[in-house]
């Protein structure tokens, strides 16, 4: 007979279409405290004291986080009528603010584009597609997991979009550059034909750790330093530029895949941010003071 925990997962996929790697982090998380402190189906108000207890020296997100599992979890236990309380009251809930994301310059996100296509006149493969790769990040707005896994199904013919499966398998149209699709024409080119995947690797696809290692390296030949760069600060770089652009929040949240817009409304707090600093930068006042 399945756990709770075991029908909880199975649920989060059936109904919620829960990404694998949400499943997996609910599983670890369910499954630490289920060690803690025994079967959770009959756990006490007591027994997520003591949890929370050894949970405080946790990071705020992280404390955040399983606490979030739990108190769902014990939802769904009394939903299904395995339990007939909901003892999450007593769970920890520190009130975790988001942190705003790292963000590239206009200046930056050229230089390393800059290189990038420096590196590829070679026609070397490896160049040709980190070309491809930095052109989708940066101009398509993919999260790392989407790009690497894109089939070659995938790749535009005539019209100028990307079909993307997203987080919990929703698919979504992606507009590409015409830079992209020349880098992307340019890496078909010279790819194998064997495998299913735009960007294949060991009879799979490319992994994201390599794809953040490339990024890292391209990086410090660029000049550039390195803890700076990765995939998601090229997602961020996307949205940010976009909206500085004078993008509609409701077409960001489109492309970059977002279920809820308050996912999205994290850029504005970026923009304001640049906002103020040019105010605080260039307004006459300012400047008076300065001088004084």
């Amino acid at each position: 007979m399945a756990s709770a925990i075991e029908e909880y997962l199975t649920m989060l996929a059936a109904e919620r279409g829960a990404a694998p790697n949400t499943l997996l982090a609910y599983r670890r998380d369910l499954e630490s405290a289920e060690e803690f402190i025994g079967d959770l189906v009959a756990a006490e108000a007591k027994d997520l004291h003591r949890l929370g207890q050894a949970w405080s020296d946790l990071a705020p997100s992280s404390l955040a986080r399983k606490s979030s599992a739990l108190k769902q979890f014990f939802g769904f236990l009394v939903d299904e009528g395995l339990r007939e309380d909901d003892p999450s009251p007593s769970l920890p809930r520190p009130q975790a603010r988001r942190p705003l994301p790292k963000i590239l310059s206009h200046d930056q996100v050229e230089t390393l584009l800059a290189r990038a296509e420096q590196e590829a006149e070679s026609g070397k493969p490896a160049a040709v597609r980190m070309l491809a790769l930095l052109e989708l990040l940066y101009g398509s707005g993919l999260r790392a997991t989407e790009l690497v896994s894109l089939p070659l199904s995938a790749v535009p013919r005539d019209a100028p979009f990307l079909t993307v499966t997203g987080k919990g398998g929703a698919t979504r149209m992606v507009p590409i550059s015409g830079r992209a699709k020349q880098a992307l024409a340019n890496w078909l080119a010279l790819r194998d034909d064997a495998p299913k995947f735009l960007f294949p690797s060991r009879g799979k696809h490319l992994s994201r750790i390599r794809l953040y290692q490339m990024l890292k390296e391209l990086a410090l030949r660029a000049d550039l330093p390195a803890e700076k760069i990765s995939p998601h600060v090229l997602r961020h770089a996307f949205a940010t530029h976009l909206l500085e652009g004078g993008a509609d929040l409701r077409v960001l949240q489109t492309l970059l895949g977002h279920a809820d817009i308050a996912t999205t409304q994290i850029y504005t707090h970026v923009d304001s941010a640049r906002l103020v600093a040019l105010v605080n930068e260039r307004h006459p006042l300012a400047q008076n003071r300065s001088r004084d």
